[in-house]
């Protein structure tokens, strides 16, 4: 049989072969239903917006607060979440201790942390149980009354989350919560300034957002500087290098080093060709009066 044919025969062997492999290996692409209460879930930002000072909510300590308690003279970093949630808020919440560790400032020195529960059936019992398991986490002595875990009525969450754009839906199903993750900024007056998305928080960029929210009243001037080049992207909740800011100060520090460096080139040419010092002139000996005498041929000789 010429080799023609007996290619042709394999050939049509293999693609009857392969026909029912193919038909099995690509089965109908059924469409992925996406849950209808995560339509209801945003994390929308309304940097420039002031937050409810006025809500009344239960501190860790069952007393009664209004949000403007925490407002004074520090950044609050405010973090919705609830205490009975079973995996995303403790995410968020050890992203925030980490990042916090991470830093220089001490909470309750440098800011304030409110994290206030969603959920308006739980207890203060539980904020302080939370409060707890976290300050055994940040592990920073004295630092606890920076701490404030929180409680509310519907209308006072409502009030609160409706104002960071937080929204939120209860499964009644489960009876959990559908939420975003992240965590927001405030100035001491209480305006939104920063937002950070996710479950996990550049320290650096945490560091820079909570300068720039204290106005220049906390950090260095090394902080000061990194804010000049770098700019908060609010679309992607980071910092990022702003190139012509950062060669002008690159240009600067250049100028400066070399600056410094020709002074002190002058300086040590100028030690180097200087004159040496003049002697000092011999002084004489002062003779006491009447220590000489005079002879008559107008010759001094001592007085015996």
């Amino acid at each position: 049989m010429p080799h023609a044919a007996v290619l042709a025969r394999l050939g049509a062997v293999a693609l009857a072969l392969a026909g029912p492999v193919t038909a099995h290996a690509q089965p109908a692409v059924t469409e992925s239903v996406r849950p209808a209460v995560l339509d209801r879930v945003a994390f929308e930002q309304r940097i420039g917006s002031i937050v409810p000072v006025a809500a009344t909510f239960r501190n860790d300590s069952g007393r009664s607060v209004r949000l403007g308690d925490y407002l004074r003279d520090k950044p609050v970093l405010l973090v919705p979440a609830y205490y009975t949630c079973p995996m995303l808020c403790t995410l968020v919440l050890g992203g925030v201790v980490s990042a916090l560790r991470a830093l220089p400032f001490d909470v309750g020195r440098e800011l304030t942390v409110v994290v206030f529960s969603i959920d308006p059936t739980e207890s203060t019992a539980q904020a302080a149980a939370k409060k707890d398991e976290i300050l055994g986490k940040y592990r920073r002595p004295g630092t606890a009354d920076g701490w404030h875990f929180l409680t509310g009525a519907e209308d006072a969450v409502r009030a609160l989350t409706d104002a960071i754009g937080f929204r939120y839906e209860r499964d009644p199903a489960t009876g959990q919560y559908a939420h975003a993750s992240g965590i927001v900024l405030l100035t001491p007056a209480g305006r939104i300034s920063h937002y950070f998305y996710g479950v996990e928080y550049a320290p650096r960029d945490l560091r820079l957002a909570l300068v720039e929210a204290a106005d220049g009243r906390i950090g260095s001037p090394v902080d000061q500087l990194l804010l000049y080049c770098f700019q908060y992207d609010p679309t992607t909740g980071r910092y990022s290098r702003v190139a012509l800011r950062a060669i002008r100060v690159g240009g600067v520090a250049t100028i400066l080093l070399l600056g410094g460096f020709v002074v002190t080139m002058l300086r040590r040419d100028a030690r180097r060709t200087a004159p040496p010092p003049h002697p000092a002139p011999l002084s004489h000996p002062v003779v006491p009066a009447g220590a000489l005498a005079t002879r008559p041929g107008g010759s001094d000789e001592r007085a015996s």
